[in-house]
Protein backbone atom coordinates (compact mmCIF):
# COMPACT_ATOMS: atom_id res chain seq x y z
CA UNK A 1 0.00 0.00 0.00
CA UNK A 2 1.70 3.64 -0.88
CA UNK A 3 1.58 5.78 1.93
CA UNK A 4 0.93 9.94 1.50
CA UNK A 5 4.55 10.18 1.09
CA UNK A 6 4.94 8.03 -1.52
CA UNK A 7 2.03 9.37 -3.33
CA UNK A 8 3.77 12.85 -2.68
CA UNK A 9 7.31 11.50 -4.20
CA UNK A 10 6.25 10.31 -7.26
CA UNK A 11 3.85 13.07 -7.92
CA UNK A 12 7.50 15.24 -7.24
CA UNK A 13 9.25 13.27 -9.45
CA UNK A 14 7.02 13.97 -12.41
CA UNK A 15 6.81 17.20 -11.89
CA UNK A 16 10.35 17.08 -12.22
CA UNK A 17 10.51 14.90 -15.13
CA UNK A 18 8.03 17.29 -16.89
CA UNK A 19 10.23 20.83 -16.40
CA UNK A 20 13.26 18.85 -17.47
CA UNK A 21 11.44 17.77 -20.59
CA UNK A 22 10.66 21.84 -21.10
CA UNK A 23 14.44 22.96 -20.20
CA UNK A 24 15.99 19.84 -22.85
CA UNK A 25 13.48 20.89 -25.45
CA UNK A 26 14.50 24.83 -24.50
CA UNK A 27 17.89 24.06 -24.99
CA UNK A 28 17.66 22.47 -27.94
CA UNK A 29 16.27 25.10 -29.62
CA UNK A 30 18.98 27.05 -28.26
CA UNK A 31 21.73 24.94 -29.96
CA UNK A 32 19.54 24.79 -33.18
CA UNK A 33 19.50 28.51 -33.22
CA UNK A 34 23.21 29.09 -32.21
CA UNK A 35 24.18 26.58 -34.42
CA UNK A 36 21.92 28.51 -37.35
CA UNK A 37 22.79 31.80 -36.42
CA UNK A 38 26.83 31.00 -36.53
CA UNK A 39 26.62 28.97 -40.02
CA UNK A 40 24.64 32.37 -41.41
CA UNK A 41 27.02 35.04 -40.27
CA UNK A 42 29.40 36.17 -42.45
CA UNK A 43 31.86 34.32 -44.21
CA UNK A 44 28.87 31.85 -43.73
CA UNK A 45 29.62 27.99 -43.11
CA UNK A 46 32.16 28.80 -41.13
CA UNK A 47 32.16 28.04 -37.04
CA UNK A 48 34.89 29.84 -35.52
CA UNK A 49 36.94 27.81 -32.55
CA UNK A 50 35.55 30.44 -29.61
CA UNK A 51 31.94 29.60 -31.05
CA UNK A 52 32.51 25.50 -31.49
CA UNK A 53 33.45 25.22 -27.40
CA UNK A 54 29.81 27.25 -26.86
CA UNK A 55 28.10 24.96 -29.11
CA UNK A 56 29.67 21.38 -27.65
CA UNK A 57 29.10 22.79 -24.40
CA UNK A 58 25.47 23.42 -25.64
CA UNK A 59 25.50 19.94 -26.66
CA UNK A 60 26.75 18.78 -23.61
CA UNK A 61 24.32 20.33 -21.58
CA UNK A 62 21.41 18.61 -23.70
CA UNK A 63 23.19 15.45 -23.20
CA UNK A 64 23.47 15.74 -19.47
CA UNK A 65 19.52 16.35 -19.48
CA UNK A 66 18.72 13.73 -21.33
CA UNK A 67 20.68 11.81 -19.00
CA UNK A 68 18.64 13.42 -15.64
CA UNK A 69 15.32 12.96 -17.41
CA UNK A 70 16.25 8.80 -17.78
CA UNK A 71 17.20 8.97 -14.31
CA UNK A 72 13.62 10.06 -13.07
CA UNK A 73 12.23 7.76 -15.27
CA UNK A 74 13.77 4.95 -14.16
CA UNK A 75 13.33 6.17 -10.57
CA UNK A 76 9.73 6.65 -11.08
CA UNK A 77 9.56 3.01 -12.27
CA UNK A 78 12.04 1.03 -9.77
CA UNK A 79 11.55 3.52 -6.83
CA UNK A 80 15.28 3.94 -6.27
CA UNK A 81 17.92 5.69 -7.60
CA UNK A 82 20.98 4.44 -10.40
CA UNK A 83 24.59 4.79 -8.96
CA UNK A 84 25.75 3.93 -12.59
CA UNK A 85 23.29 6.71 -14.39
CA UNK A 86 24.48 9.55 -11.70
CA UNK A 87 28.04 8.41 -12.31
CA UNK A 88 27.42 8.65 -16.36
CA UNK A 89 25.53 12.27 -15.40
CA UNK A 90 28.53 13.40 -13.49
CA UNK A 91 31.33 12.62 -15.81
CA UNK A 92 29.33 14.24 -18.65
CA UNK A 93 29.16 17.26 -16.49
CA UNK A 94 33.08 17.15 -15.82
CA UNK A 95 33.31 16.56 -19.62
CA UNK A 96 31.38 19.50 -20.26
CA UNK A 97 33.39 21.64 -18.28
CA UNK A 98 36.89 20.55 -19.60
CA UNK A 99 35.98 21.02 -23.32
CA UNK A 100 34.58 24.83 -22.47
CA UNK A 101 37.77 25.14 -19.98
CA UNK A 102 40.53 27.97 -20.84
CA UNK A 103 43.39 26.11 -20.21
CA UNK A 104 45.29 29.21 -20.39
CA UNK A 105 43.42 31.16 -17.92
CA UNK A 106 43.09 28.37 -14.89
CA UNK A 107 45.08 27.66 -12.39
CA UNK A 108 47.38 24.25 -12.69
CA UNK A 109 45.96 22.97 -9.07
CA UNK A 110 42.43 23.34 -10.60
CA UNK A 111 43.56 20.98 -13.95
CA UNK A 112 44.86 18.16 -10.94
CA UNK A 113 41.75 18.75 -9.17
CA UNK A 114 39.62 18.54 -12.17
CA UNK A 115 41.70 14.94 -13.53
CA UNK A 116 41.46 13.56 -10.19
CA UNK A 117 37.71 14.06 -10.39
CA UNK A 118 37.46 12.40 -13.58
CA UNK A 119 39.93 9.46 -12.64
CA UNK A 120 37.68 9.04 -9.07
CA UNK A 121 34.29 9.11 -11.27
CA UNK A 122 36.09 6.84 -13.86
CA UNK A 123 36.89 4.16 -10.86
CA UNK A 124 33.20 4.58 -8.95
CA UNK A 125 31.66 3.57 -12.69
CA UNK A 126 34.07 0.70 -12.55
CA UNK A 127 33.15 -0.61 -9.19
CA UNK A 128 29.61 0.06 -9.99
CA UNK A 129 29.24 -2.19 -13.14
CA UNK A 130 31.76 -4.73 -11.82
CA UNK A 131 29.54 -4.81 -8.97
CA UNK A 132 26.42 -4.87 -10.80
CA UNK A 133 27.84 -8.13 -13.51
CA UNK A 134 26.44 -11.07 -11.96
CA UNK A 135 29.42 -13.83 -12.08
CA UNK A 136 29.32 -16.88 -14.82
CA UNK A 137 28.72 -20.29 -13.66
CA UNK A 138 31.91 -22.64 -14.26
Amino acid sequence: METFFDKVEKYIAIALLGLMAIIVVSATAEVGYVVATNILEPPGFFIGVEDLFQVFGLFLMVLIGLELMTSIRDYLKDSRIHAELMLLVAMTAVTRKVVILDASAIDPIMMFGIGFIIIALAVGYFLVRRSSVEPTPN
